[in-house]
Formats: structure tokens, sequence, C-alpha cells
């Protein structure tokens, strides 16, 4: 990885992707464990064998140190997390992960102090033999502490990575499998421990066994016990006594915002809301049940609440290094007016409206891929029509029509493809396609020209193949131009398509129509001709007017698209 890419990376990295650093650590943990677990359907002898392997791996020096220092991180950044949502209007899944991730510490102490620290503290071995007595035997209500400590950390782990994994291109499809894992797993595991707790309460009703398995050096003795107890009571206290110092510090907190005074937030649209500072503008939506689009729920791992801001930005707060690394992503990075409405925290007051539609879900975004809004770029555009297609519907029935213009226009998108072009829009008969959208404009000209040939090469196959179901060959046009034009999402709601608008779009499409009455395959226009670097005196030049222009426009005529092929025009490495 180069010394750029680094830096890049680092500047991505933020809270929220250490707490799902360290989750995902943990939830490896949970995994292994449960497997371990899942072995008690077999035999005891299969639990003491995995649970060998389990602590072998899990207490060698350098996994430990991550483990436990994941444990702390996720821990203290989960309290932190309390403290810095400010906005609690989000879905419910999303309190739920906090409520199940905070109570976690509570449920697991006992275990953890019981089985760890005892270990530490007085060097006993307690094993699942040990386990299970004291928790079938001795305290039974312990056991339902454990099913609970199963459940809630298994619940809350599998949220974080659905919250992780749902803006993936692949969940989709793996989504059913992760849901049958994410169900057979923990069933799996808490059946072991049944049948391994049911196997040691049938057990130790015999001396031999209590001998073998409830020996002082194995589980220690009362007052040891006592000490451990008083552990998990002082830690139960501290543990409150913490989480109500941190909801303390939220009262003081808003107290201190309100003071500090209130601004207003116009989103353009004429609502206006008067709040805090301090608010992000997310949050400012949620809390004034404004409809706002945050796939990611306002963890700056997606850009669907993007805004762009009206007017003076200077006052701005400068944006974080997480802000900017998502901008910069998403090719936005370089206007100071977007910014994402989760990160952004105004002290004045801002006018603003919403890039995205608030229905946007994960779903869509993944479906559309990454939604692009307004920005100027160099690109070919290439319009192409099927000539005589009226006529050719008026003679044949209506599906046999569409076969056969849904056969050129596939002949079509397959040289336009190949050629390293993009088809854009499908208007009946017609497509426009868009070059230069990965490529320098040279070689977006070059590869428009090498397509049109190509597109009259496959027309040709195609006319052979319906030799005998056509009159007449089919026959086409096609038209190219290049400039500046504003590509990005338009349309309604859940129906933006990804398109070119500009004044060279309209040019590719009025030579388009001029290929019928100059009876030529393709006209292009002298700016492509130029940019593509062919021999000045290659093609004829003409001086053609065009519909809403003032000035003709130089362009080229090719009578036959196919001599585009040549090697003189063919793409340069």
């Amino acid at each position: 990885m180069s010394r750029a890419s680094l830096d890049k990376y680092i500047r991505g990295v933020g809270v929220r992707q250490i707490r799902l650093a360290c989750g995902l650590v943990l939830f490896a943990y949970l995994l292994s464990h449960f497997v371990n677990h899942a072995l008690g359907n077999i035999s005891l002898d299969a639990l003491a064998t995995g649970i060998r392997y389990h602590t072998a791996f899990w207490k060698s020096l350098p996994i430990a140190t991550v483990f436990y220092a994941a444990a702390a991180a996720h821990a203290g950044l989960g309290i932190y997390a309390l403290y810095q949502r400010r906005q609690f209007h989000w879905k419910a899944i999303e309190p739920i992960q906090l409520v199940l991730g905070l109570s976690i510490p509570a449920l697991i102490i006992t275990h953890l102090a019981g089985v760890r620290l005892d270990e530490v503290l007085f060097q006993h071995q307690k094993l699942y033999p040990q386990v299970f007595y004291s928790y079938w035997v001795v305290w039974p209500y312990k056991m339902w502490l454990m099913f609970i400590v199963l459940i809630v950390s298994w619940v809350h782990g599998c949220i974080g990575l659905y919250f992780w994994l749902r803006m993936k291109a692949l969940f989709e499809t793996a989504a059913p499998f992760l849901l049958a894992a994410a169900v057979l797993i923990p069933t799996l595991a808490m059946l072991g421990l049944y049948q391994g707790g049911r196997r040691v309460v049938q057990d130790s009703g015999t001396a031999q066994w209590k001998a073998d398995n409830l020996s002082r050096r194995q589980v220690g003795t009362a007052a040891e016990q006592d000490i451990i107890d008083g552990i998990v009571s002082y830690f139960l206290i501290g543990y409150a006594g913490l989480i109500g110092l941190v909801l303390i510090a939220r009262g003081v907190r808003t107290l201190i915002e309100r003071r500090g005074g209130m601004i207003n937030l116009s989103y353009g649209n004429g609502r206006t809301v008067r709040v805090p500072r301090g608010l992000s503008v997310l949050e400012a939506s949620l809390r004034n049940n404004v409809p706002h689009a945050s796939v990611c729920g306002g963890r700056a791992r997606c850009s669907t609440c993007r805004i762009r801001v009206i007017g003076d930005c200077s006052s701005l707060p400068k944006p974080s290094e997480r802000e900017a690394f998502v901008l910069n992503r998403v090719g936005a990075g370089a206007d100071p007016a977007i910014r994402l409405a989760c990160q952004l925290r105004p002290t004045t007051d801002l006018s603003f409206f919403q890039i995205f539609a608030p229905q946007i879900t994960a779903a869509s975004l993944r479906k559309a891929g990454s939604v692009r809004i307004g920005h100027e770029r160099y690109l070919v555009s290439m319009f192409v029509d099927m000539r005589g297609s009226t006529t050719l519907a008026e003679k044949r029935l209506p599906f046999d029509t569409v076969f056969i213009v849904n056969r050129f226009l596939s002949a079509v998108s397959q040289a336009v493809v190949e050629c390293g072009g993009q088809p854009n829009q499908f208007v009946g008969d017609g497509e426009l396609a868009l070059f230069g959208l990965n490529t320098d404009p040279q070689t977006a000209c070059r590869q428009a020209l090498q397509a049109a040939a190509r597109i009259a090469e496959n027309i040709d196959e195609l006319n052979l193949f319906l030799s005998h179901d056509l009159l007449e060959p089919i026959r086409f046009g096609i038209g190219i131009h290049a400039g500046e034009v504003i590509i990005g999402d338009i349309g309604y709601r859940d129906h933006q398509v990804f398109t070119a608008l500009g004044d060279a779009v309209n040019v590719a499409a009025r030579l388009q129509d001029m290929t019928k009455g100059l009876e030529c395959e393709v006209i292009l226009s002298e700016e492509v001709f130029k940019t593509a670097g062919l021999p000045v005196n290659l093609l004829p030049k003409r001086e053609l007017p065009i519909r809403g222009r003032g000035e003709p426009l130089t362009v080229r005529v090719v009578a036959n698209a196919r001599t585009l092929s040549s090697s003189r025009i063919a793409i340069v490495a």
C-alpha cells in the first residue's frame, strides 16, 4: 500500500470504525465460544476437547491482548455513544442495539468473575463440569442468566453486523444464509449447554464425580467465593453509577446548549425548525419529525443524508476527517456546499435542501449503485436510431416488432460495451450511449468511432439472421458529438436514472436526425474528429445548421460506418 493510500485510509477511520473493528473481534470470540458450546450436543468429552483448543488460541498473549483491548475499547465507546447520541428518534432496532450492548457488562460480570477472575486470583481451573454444576445445581438462576447473556450478546452482535453489511453489494444474496446461521448457531449452542448441564446433573450425585470435579483446587472455598461475589456487587454498583453519570452529563449538556442559544434551520421547502446549537442537522430533523434520508443511521458510513447548503459556507465548521473521507469517496469533497447532515453541527442559522429523497433505503441504494449528484464532465455522446421502425410495426404483429427492436438495441449495446462505452438511455427504437466516464477525451472519441463501426458490423449480422423475416434490411443513423455535459441521477424518488444533460447531448441527437436527409450512416462533429487525432483529410467536411444554434457546425459525414474500423481510427493502447 502506498503512503498516499495509507494516509487516505487513516483519514477515513473514526470512532465508529474503531468500535466496528473491536466489535468484530468480540464477535469472533463469541462465534468461537458458541461453536464450542454446540459440542455439548455430542458429549462432555467433545466439550472438553473443544475448550482446550478455544482457550489455547484466545489465551495466547498476542490474541489475549487484542481481545481484552477490543473489549475495553468497545465497552468504553458504547458508553460514549450513550453520551454522544442527542436524539433517539431512530428506528427501533438502533436503540435496542444500544440498550443490549450496555446491558452486556452487567449480565456477563457474574460469569467473567466466577471463571476468569477466579482463575487469576486463586488459580482455580473451572471448566465445563464445574460451571455446569454451579449453574445447574448450586445456583440454578445462573443457568437462565447464562442463556440471557447468550441471546443478548448474539443479538447485539448480529445487529451490528447487519448495519455494517447491509450496504455491501452481496448482502441481498447472502442475507438468507446469514439469517439461517444467525438462528442456527445460538440454538445449537444453547442446546449444547442444556445437554451438557443435564449430563452433569445426572452424574453429580456420585461421590466419585464430586471428588474428581469439585476439589478445592477446582472450585475454591466459600471465603474465596465471597470475595468473588463482593467484586461482582461492587462492579454492578460502579457500572450503574457510571451509566447514571452519563445520563446526568447528557442533561447538563442539554441545559448548556439551550443557554448557548438557538438557531434556525431552513429546509428550502418553506419548513424551518428552531434547535439548540450543537445538534447535527440530521439530529435536528429527527427531533422535529422532518423526514431525512440516512441509510446508515447517522454513522457516516454512507452519504445519503447529504445536504446542499444555500448561501455562504464560510461560517460552517470544517468537515471532520471522516466526513471529508466520505465526501471524497462520492466525488463531492471539492464542493464546500455539500455536507453530511449527520456530521455537520452548525453554530449559526442555516439554509439548505436535501439531496436525496427521505424514502431511500439500503436496498434501493444497493440496487441503484452509488447515487450521484450533478457535476460537469467532458463526455462523448452517441445517438443511434433504427430507421423505418414505424413501417415495420404497421406490417407485423406487436410481439414481432418488439422482438426485432430488442435485437437491434442488443446489437448496438453490445458494440458500445465492447468498445468501452456505456449504454445510457433507450427511447423507443433509439439509444443514447456515453463514452469517457472512465477515460480521457481522446480515448473516448476513438472508442465512439470504433463503436460506430462495430454497430454496423453487428447490424449486418442481424440482417443476415433475420433475412427470411425482413422485406428490407435494417438501417440506422448515428450522431456523435463531444463536450462538457452535466451528469447525475435524474428522476423522482425510486425512478431515478443516471444520465447526461447539456448542449453536447442535444447536438448529437440533431446530428443523428440529419443522417436521414444526407443519406449517410454517421455524422460526427469536428470536435470529435480533432480530439480523436485523425488525419485531416480522412473524412469529408461539411457545415451544417443546427436547430437552436446561431452558427453552423462543422461536421464529418460518413456514408458507410464500416469505414471507421480503419487501422487509422483503431483505439490505441
